[in-house]
Formats: C-alpha cells, structure tokens, sequence
C-alpha cells in the first residue's frame, strides 16, 4: 500500500467542486470552457481544483475525430436528437457522456513548465482505482483494443475498458482529466461511439479508432458499483485524503462573463 501511495499527488490544499448534472438543453462546451477559465486561475496563484461533472446527453469528440471527412454532418445528426455536441481541447477522442458518466479534471499549476505527465496519470489511476476498492473489482492501466477513445492509460477490469484519461497544458497550469462510465450498458454507449465513426468517416477506412463491442463496461457492470452519485462521493474522499486541507461546497469563483467568451473562442479555434 505505501508503494501505491507514493504515485498519488501530495497537496497542501485542493478545492474541490462537484457541479450539478448539465441538463441535455445545455451545452457540454461550457463544461470545458469552465474548466479552461478556471485552469488559467490555478496558473496565476489559485489554489489546485479537482472538477466532478456530468452532462445528461452528450458526444464530445477529439480534433482527430473534426477532421474526419463527415464529421460536421455526423455531429449534426447527434444534435438533430438532442444530444449535445462539442469538440473538446483536450486529447483522446469521441465519448459519450449520459449522466451515468463521471467526468474527473484535476487542474494544476505548472509554473517551471517541467511537468511530469505520466506521473500525473498515474496518480489519476490511482484515485480511479481506489475509489472502486468499497465495491471490489480489481482496474489495472494499459489500452484496450478495440475501445473508445484509446489511449496508454485506459484503466479496465477484467478487460473491459470504463474510463480514459487525457490532458491539455496551458501557459502556466495544466489539466488531467478523465471519463469514468460508472452507470449503463458499455455495448450501448459503443453503439453511439461507431455510429459516429461510420457517419463521420465516410469512405476513409483509416484515420480513426476501430471501436469494437465487447470492450467497454460500466463500473456497475464490472464491479457493482451502485451509481454514480455513490462513485463520486468515494471519489472525492479518495481525492481529500491526498490534501492536508480541502475545501468543498463553495463553487470556485469563475466570471460567467468569461466562460462565456471561451466557449466563443474554443468552438472558433475547435470547431
């Protein structure tokens, strides 16, 4: 156990804030535009930020996915039923996010620009993994083949993929965030995921992940983790139990105004 814990950040202080559930009228933009908005604080003396979101209805695909032949008219049919839709700035590549999904950004200060990136997603695996331990369910690292949005440090039980992990550096502060599918059927979540890919692709055979079913699973499925609610309240006293003070409750204070302008800039520079 001391060796596992020597992987997890050790933090004089983190505030962390759990938004409400994004109800499907609102755009899943905002989410990431918050949390740009607010990484820039951290970058200017903020103190670190851990962001617990959901969104009730949404795909969010990477760059790689916008430059899919078809892309903008795939994503146009999602939004067609009612699902909202966005390029997000960080790595990895298209999602599907129910209000079963748990997405977890950890925003962090980088002032030497001497960051140590697998460190980082190690230590996020780690606070994935051990807020599983109440319900049991052995998660390990490593990609899977054949799963959404691939990436190194997939972390799965028993071979089934339920999240992913990315990150996006800004100038003076950075952010690690993951997926965590925590509610609901993998296979139909996959189900969206290759409609996408098979819309957006048109006649390209390459260029995109070959998604399969069979390999992503819900936490439910794969560890009886009750839901989501119950997944993020063992998140975040998994997250607390790294800080010598936490603060929770208070949202951190963001100027709507500016969240607004970043959604601007980022469908303009994303989109």
């Amino acid at each position: 156990m001391a060796r596992e814990d020597t992987l997890l950040h050790k933090f004089e202080e983190i505030q962390i804030w759990e938004s409400p559930l994004m109800k499907k009228d609102e755009d899943v933009l905002e989410a990431f535009a918050w949390e740009e908005v607010m990484c820039r604080q951290v970058g200017l003396g903020h103190r670190p930020v851990a962001h617990l979101w959901r969104h009730e209805n949404a795909l969010v695909i990477g760059l790689r996915d916008r430059r899919l032949k078809k892309a903008e008219e795939a994503m146009q049919q999602f939004r067609n039923k009612g699902i909202s839709t966005c390029v997000r700035p960080s790595g990895g590549a298209a999602v599907r996010l129910t209000r079963g999904v748990v997405n977890l950004s950890l925003m962090l200060p980088n002032p030497g620009h001497a960051i140590n990136i697998h460190d980082d997603f190690k230590s996020m695996v780690e606070y994935i993994r051990k807020a599983i331990l109440p319900w049991g369910g052995h998660a390990v690292a490593g990609e899977i083949e054949g799963a959404y949005c691939p990436g190194d440090y997939d972390v799965a039980i028993n071979g089934r993929k339920f999240c992913g992990i990315a990150q996006r550096r800004l100038a003076k502060a950075y952010l690690v965030t993951g997926f965590i599918i925590v509610e609901g059927s993998g296979d139909e979540l996959t189900e969206d995921i290759i409609q996408f890919y098979d819309q957006a692709a048109g006649d390209a055979d390459e260029g995109y992940p070959q998604v399969r079913y069979g390999s992503m699973g819900s936490l439910n499925e794969l560890s009886g983790v009750p839901s989501a609610e119950a997944y993020m309240q063992s998140l975040i006293e998994t997250i607390g139990a790294s800080a010598e003070k936490v603060y929770t409750g208070a949202r951190p204070s963001v100027p709507q105004s500016e969240v607004e302008r970043t959604v601007a800039v980022l469908k303009e520079r994303y989109d």
